[in-house]
Formats: structure tokens, C-alpha cells, sequence
């Protein structure tokens, strides 16, 4: 795939095409990363710098905390990402930043970073949408090409994406509550899991019977989804326990609430596969790593289906991601040559 542009500094055309050199910075939330990709497929470096470590003492992301450790973290892992590629700021085709959605003030560390870049080395700066992001980490080492359905799990959002092309995308379906990676972490605070909770429960759950109780799933009609009844239950369920002063079966409530949660995460997918007559299903996210939920959405190959995930250092938030999507995703999903895009921490209507 060859795409010609006119750079925003000057007349000359620039080539994006397989032998193109993009950096990606990626500050939307709690990792600092930045990355060189060829061709929108292959990893020339991955440095991510993570800040998880700190966070856990307040039980979540601080964001004024957060902005605070990318401006400490933001120069260290460009000069790394560059030192691992073994090239300079010259051969690089395109600077890219994650312009959101995330938390505002974090987005603006890397993307005024990488918009500097793009201004000292005369080079295109592509804004790049975080979701978007998370659906490119599947071209990475694979010959991944639309059309395809996709699911987006993660922290924030739950969606069914109909991708028809690199430059038409529809949500078909989402959460009408709360996101899968949120029922996770409000579910694990609920028994006492310190955070991250998501991965923590995770693990629980692998050692727990996932039919020792029986949760509700939501029903929400379409390819919509809903988790706030589940996690009422799955409150009431811990209550059950807690008001009698009986120890919670820790493996057991994790090992049910990750069943209904994967569930009907398979349910709605192979639904709209089905009614979309498409033969290709992508997995995507940071919940994508989910043991379950991964095991699930697998096993349609049983049906005849392709199926991609991401390996799973590209599905949580890494940069590698964000120029496999400045590369392929352009257009009306994101923003090329234009240094004065804004960050945002929501979708746009």
C-alpha cells in the first residue's frame, strides 16, 4: 500500500509506503511509549515505560500524577526507541501522537512531543484516535486486511466494530453502562483485589469453578451491552457472604462473573458475525488479554471463522500500536499534516 501526501512544512511529497519509518508516541493514560514501525507491520522498537507501580498506592490512575511522570518519562523512551531502531529523526517518514480519547492532560505530553518532532525534522504529524490504535495492534507481524468484525474490550470501552475498510469503520454495537474493564476493576475492588484488579482477577478466576454460581447476563437487545445488573449481582452475591461473616470463595465468585462476562462477549460476537455474513473477527484492547474472553473468541474457528488477537505486549497501551494506525487508518479516522489537531478525552459525537 503506497498513500502520497503533501507535507505541511513545505511542497515536497512525502511517500507513506511498506518501507516507511513512522514514530508513534502513546501518553494516554498511565504508560509512556514511543516506538518506530516499518510499514505499518513490523516493530523496529518498543519502549515502554509504565506507571503502574505508583498508582497502586491510590487504587487507581491520579491523573495530575500521571502527566507529571510522562514529562519525567517522555525524552527518556524517545532517545530509547531511537536507540534500539538504530536510526535518526531523518529517516523517519511521519511522526505520530495519541490525540485520545484519554485523560487530557496526559494526551498533551505526547502529542506535543511528537508535533515537535514533526516541526525540527520537516516530517508529517499524523494525530492518531486511541481505539483506533488498539484495532491496528492486530496488523502487527500478521497480513491482517478488512473487512473484518471487531471487538474492542478495554478499561473504557466496549464496542462492535463492522470494518469494512482502512477508511470506513461502524460502531455496531457497545456498552450502554459500564465497560468491561471497568466491571473488572469495580468487581475486584469489591472483594478486596488490590489495583489492577482486572488482571489479578483474572488469575483467580483460573482456579475457580465457573459454574458455582449463576450470574445474570444482560438483556440488552442488538449487539449492545449492559454489565451494570451484573455487577449488582455480583455485589449481592459477596453480600450473601460478608453479611454472615463467611470467607468469600474468592476462585469461585471470580471464576462465575469472568463466565458470564466472556459469555456474552461470544454471544454478541459470533451474533453479528453471523448477520454481517463476515468471516474474519478481530480481538482488541487491553482486556483482550483476558485468559477467558481470549479462549472464547478463539474457539470460533471451530466455525469456520479467522481470528486475530494481539500478542499480548501489543495489548495494552504501547506506541507500537499508534503507527501501525497512523499508517493504515487515515482519512476521516485520522488526522494527517495537520499540527494543529487538539487532544480530546472523549469520542466525538
Amino acid at each position: 500500500m503506497n498513500k502520497v501526501k503533501n507535507t505541511l512544512f513545505s511542497n515536497k511529497l512525502v511517500t507513506i509506503d511498506n518501507n516507511s519509518l513512522i514514530m508513534a508516541i502513546e501518553s494516554s493514560c498511565d504508560e509512556t511509549a514511543c516506538a518506530i514501525v516499518k510499514g505499518g507491520r513490523e516493530v523496529i522498537s518498543n519502549v515502554v515505560a509504565s506507571q503502574i507501580k505508583i498508582h497502586e498506592e491510590y487504587g487507581g490512575v491520579i491523573p495530575e500524577i500521571a502527566a507529571r511522570e510522562h514529562l519525567e518519562a517522555i525524552n527518556v523512551v524517545i532517545d530509547e526507541a531511537f536507540k534500539q531502531a538504530g536510526v535518526n529523526g531523518e529517516q523517519i517518514s511521519a511522526f505520530a501522537g495519541t490525540v485520545g480519547p484519554g485523560l487530557v492532560g496526559c494526551l498533551l505530553v505526547g502529542m506535543n512531543a511528537a508535533k515537535s518532532l514533526a516541526l525540527a525534522y520537516d516530517k508529517p504529524f499524523i494525530g492518531v484516535n486511541h481505539l483506533n490504535a488498539h484495532l491496528a495492534a492486530n496488523f502487527i507481524d500478521t497480513d491482517l486486511e478488512p473487512p473484518f468484525i471487531a471487538l474492542l474490550v478495554s478499561g473504557g470501552h466496549t464496542q462492535i466494530i463492522r470494518v469494512n475498510s482502512y477508511s470506513d469503520m461502524e460502531i455496531i454495537g457497545e456498552t450502554i453502562d459500564d465497560a468491561v474493564g471497568e466491571a473488572y476493576d469495580k468487581v475486584a475492588r469489591l472483594i478486596g483485589l488490590p489495583y489492577p484488579g482486572g488482571p489479578k482477577l483474572d488469575k483467580l478466576a483460573q482456579e475457580g469453578n465457573p459454574y458455582a454460581f449463576k450470574l445474570p447476563e444482560s438483556k440488552v437487545g442488538g449487539y449492545d451491552f449492559s454489565f451494570s445488573g451484573l455487577k449488582t449481582a455480583s455485589l449481592r452475591l459477596v453480600k450473601s457472604f460478608t453479611d454472615k461473616n463467611i470467607p468469600l470463595p474468592l476462585e469461585d465468585i471470580c471464576a462465575s462473573f469472568q463466565e458470564c462476562v466472556s459469555a456474552t462477549l461470544y454471544k454478541k460476537v459470533k451474533h453479528a458475525l453471523e448477520e454481517n455474513n463476515y468471516k474474519q473477527v478481530v480481538l482488541a484492547g487491553g482486556v483482550a488479554a483476558n485468559s477467558e474472553i481470549r479462549k472464547k473468541i478463539f474457539s470460533l474457528k471451530e466455525f469456520g471463522y479467522n481470528v486475530y488477537a494481539p500478542q499480548m505486549k501489543y495489548c495494552t497501551d504501547n506506541a507500537s500500536m499508534v503507527a501501525s494506525a497512523a499508517y493504515f487508518f487515515d482519512g476521516k479516522n485520522s488526522t494527517f499534516d495537520n499540527i494543529d489537531v487538539e487532544v480530546f478525552s472523549r469520542i466525538k459525537g
